[in-house]
């Protein structure tokens, strides 16, 4: 029991580390273009980071947790993850290098477990039930490429929007943005779950039900940052360029906010999955079938839901977000700057662009990086300008810190294997 009370502490201290590593994710554009302060714009980000317990369910900490055979490891090879997960975090952080926390939490947890039981512990890859999405490490590695992207695409698609969206003399983009509206609200309208397909109702009411199931309150979020830019694009070509800027700077507000809501949904769930993951395992090597109800971890499997006690996802996201209240200002520097120079209208752009794109691999269950998903929609954005007004040499550098960051944060995490099978 003492080796697992150490993992769930050194896993909150790993998200709260998450937390000001990645902090730049959410706040560098809003502190590049000036419309927070440094200080402002961390508590905001932390506050979104902490309200999305309420809008997200356990999609990717299911996955995260399944990233090993729970049957085949015990609980060093989880305290190794965590330990050289921990490491590699701070030391990209002192670099400066925003590099993927959930990679490196991801690699470390397989390469203990490759180090423990060899390669065949690990869940590589894993066909999807009824069509639907595949999981597995191989996936999660697959996403290393496109969750940028599909972050750069999505911003770059946006950008163009908004700047036809400005000009004066033809109708065709309000008619676009007309059409996108009503395809947004019909879309969304499909995609709610209605009261007999939520599985516990949070009210006895049917509305409330409806209105507060985590499912519906994303897409509600979704159709809500859509419709948000759709009608500011119906009314660009009648502002004047300050009164088009003042706008934009109101709405980088809300666009960093849905990333940040995004961010805290995400990584928050994989120190989640990791917990549950220390549970389980705990339970298969002490043959302790009873656990005390504050630990009562059941993973889903076979298409059985599984359970989580409620201080697991409090205590994450409370982790995240006084991560991200500490700030992280190396990173920041990196990101809203060096890559390529930023405006509001590149802010939005870009954060709606990377909000977008992690709700939708959330909703696929898929643990991505927020730290990619950002760069390739800056990325996005300075490709709409001119390719060369993205700086190519920052960018490789980064490209490079995160094709490494899995190899390298699994041979850190299997040499503290090794080190610590000596001692327990």
């Amino acid at each position: 029991m003492t080796l697992l009370i150490i993992i769930i502490v050194l896993a909150l201290i790993f998200d709260y580390i998450n937390g000001f590593h990645d902090a730049a994710n959410a706040i560098a554009t809003i502190v590049a273009t000036k419309v927070l302060t440094p200080f402002q714009a961390v508590v905001w980000a932390a506050f979104f980071n902490f309200l999305a317990y309420w809008v997200f369910g356990f999609g990717v900490a299911d996955t995260v947790a399944k990233t090993a055979h729970t049957m085949d490891i015990n609980l060093v090879v989880i305290l190794a993850g965590v330990i050289a997960a921990i490491c590699w975090n701070l030391l990209t952080w002192w670099l400066g290098i925003p590099s993927s926390s959930s990679h490196t939490l991801i690699g470390g947890f397989a390469g203990a477990a490759i180090a423990h039981a060899g390669f065949d512990v690990v869940s590589w890859y894993t066909p999807g039930k009824d069509g639907g999405m595949p999981s597995g490490v191989l996936i999660i590695i697959a996403f290393i490429v496109l969750a940028p992207l599909l972050g750069a695409l999505v911003s770059y698609l946006i950008s163009i929007w908004l700047l036809n969206s400005s000009r004066k003399d033809t109708i065709y983009p309000k008619i676009f943005t007309a059409s996108l509206m009503i395809a947004t609200i019909v879309f969304v309208y499909f995609m709610m779950q209605g009261y007999d397909e939520i599985k516990k109702p949070r009210f006895e009411s049917h509305f409330w039900s409806i209105a507060f199931e985590p499912h519906n309150i994303k897409w509600l979020l979704v159709a809500f940052i859509i419709l948000t830019i759709s009608t500011f694009c119906l009314f660009f070509s009648r502002l004047t360029h300050s009164k088009a800027e003042s706008w934009l700077k109101r709405m980088q507000l809300l666009s960093s906010a849905s990333f940040s809501l995004g961010h805290g949904g995400n990584d928050s769930q994989k120190v989640m999955g990791i917990i549950a993951a220390a549970v389980a395992v705990y339970i298969h090597t002490s043959g302790d079938t009873h656990m005390d109800q504050w630990l009562d971890v059941v993973l889903p499997k076979d298409g059985v839901d599984g359970k989580m006690p409620g201080w697991i996802p409090l205590a994450c996201y409370s982790a995240i977000a006084a991560g991200t209240l500490s700030g992280g200002w190396k990173i920041v520097k990196t990101m809203g700057s060096k890559i390529t120079k930023v405006t509001s209208f590149e802010g939005v752009a870009a954060e709606t662009a990377g909000a977008l794109t992690l709700y939708f691999t959330e909703h696929l269950k898929i643990p991505v990086s927020t730290t990619h998903t950002i760069t390739g929609s800056i990325i996005g954005v300075g490709l709409t300008k001119r390719v060369s007004a993205v700086r190519w040499g920052v960018t490789v550098s980064l490209v490079w810190a995160w094709i490494l960051t899995i190899p390298v944060s699994a041979v850190l995490a299997a040499i503290v294997y090794y080190i610590l099978s000596l001692f327990i």
